[in-house]
């Protein structure tokens, strides 16, 4: 084991509440990408919203969601909050 590997201190996701915020937004916003995938393939309405999805709109909000998942995902593994230091 290298030297780097064994000081490695994780990925630090609920480190500061920054991090925290972060990782859950990440979590609702994956969440989120099932719930459209699902009611768009289903042809479902959203649950409080109300317009009925087809296959593509379940698509378009499935891929936003993703992108959202993945920048605070990747705010809460790389970015320091910066507050109090």
């Amino acid at each position: 084991m290298t030297g780097s590997t064994a000081s490695s201190s994780g990925l630090g996701l609920f480190d500061t509440p920054f991090n925290t915020g972060a990782t859950l937004l990440s979590a609702v916003a994956f969440l989120m990408v099932i719930v459209f995938l699902v009611s768009g393939y289903q042809g479902m309405a959203l649950l409080f919203v109300g317009p009925e999805l087809t296959l593509l709109t379940g698509l378009v909000g499935a891929t936003m969601s993703l992108g959202v998942a993945a920048v605070s995902l990747v705010a809460a593994v790389y970015m320091e909050s910066g507050f109090g230091e």
